[in-house]
Formats: structure tokens, C-alpha cells, sequence
């Protein structure tokens, strides 16, 4: 699956739910779900990279896509869905992950996931060597958010 698909069928749910969100929130919630399926699948939901940027993780290709007409602040709405996507080219699996993602992640805003990824070894071990206000386009490492999740998802399991 690309990046691209994933988050139009974000955008179709919220906006199905009247729920107001904005680039910043697509962002993260593409993270958490790329995070969550390293963990449960041990591989890759989509090809694309995140970036551990000031405002926490951020996929280049998603932000040049809407680059030119919205901020990280702006509103996302339904016309923002790409012409070109299709919902039954998502497999059954990956759109039931990305429902869970929003059961779980989607009632929060864009700044308060942005506040949960600072927190998180991923984004932190990316940004290593780098000023709290200074630009940095390096990739997340896919292994580091793997095993970070993992584990992550072993201490809930252990409850």
C-alpha cells in the first residue's frame, strides 16, 4: 500500500465521523499506524519514511502532496481525498488496522499526538545531535520503531 491510500481512508473515516482534524493529526495518525503494524507484522505497512521534524514525525511524500495548499495547521476535509483512490484496493487487513489505529489514536489532536511522539525512543534517537528548535529531515529508523512498539505492546500484554 502507498502512503497516499492509507491516508485518504483516514481521510474518508474522520470526515465520515464529522470529525475536524488537520495535516499535523494525518501525520501522526500514519505513524502510529506504520508503528503499530512494524510491531504486530514485524514489517512495513507502506514503502515511505518518516522524518523526525520539529513537529514530530512527518512523511515527505504526504506533506509535498499537500504542500501547496495547506500548512501543517490547516484543516483536511473530504475534497482532500485523492481522485484516484479506490477503498477496495485496501486489503481487508490493512483497513481493519488502520480503524484501530483511529479507535484508538483519533480523539486526539495533532498537538497532542505531536506531544505523545516526543516522548517516544524513535523520534528521540532520530533527532540525537540536533537543537529542540532546529530542522532535521532525518529518517525514523523502522527497526528502532519496531522494537520500541514491540516492546511496547509485550508490557501491555503482560498486564
Amino acid at each position: 500500500m502507498h502512503i497516499n491510500q492509507a491516508g485518504d481512508y483516514i481521510i474518508l473515516k474522520l470526515t465520515e465521523a464529522f470529525d475536524e482534524f488537520n495535516h499535523l493529526k494525518l501525520h501522526k495518525l500514519l505513524y502510529y499506524a506504520q508503528a503499530w503494524y512494524l510491531a504486530f507484522y514485524g514489517k512495513k505497512l507502506f514503502a515511505e519514511d518518516f522524518q523526525a521534524w520539529i513537529h514530530g514525525p512527518i512523511n515527505r511524500t504526504l506533506y509535498d502532496r499537500f504542500v501547496s495548499t495547506k500548512s501543517l495547521y490547516s484543516d483536511i476535509e473530504r475534497d482532500d481525498i485523492s481522485p484516484e483512490f479506490e477503498l477496495n484496493a485496501l486489503s481487508v487487513q490493512n483497513r481493519n488496522h488502520l480503524d484501530t489505529i483511529l479507535e484508538t489514536d483519533a480523539k486526539f489532536s495533532g498537538v497532542q499526538l505531536e506531544e505523545m511522539t516526543h516522548k517516544e525512543t524513535p523520534w528521540i534517537e532520530a533527532r540525537k545531535g540536533y537543537r529542540s528548535s532546529q530542522r532535521c529531515e532525518e529518517p525514523i529508523n523502522a527497526v528502532v520503531m519496531r522494537e520500541y512498539y514491540a516492546a511496547r505492546l509485550k508490557v501491555n500484554n503482560d498486564k
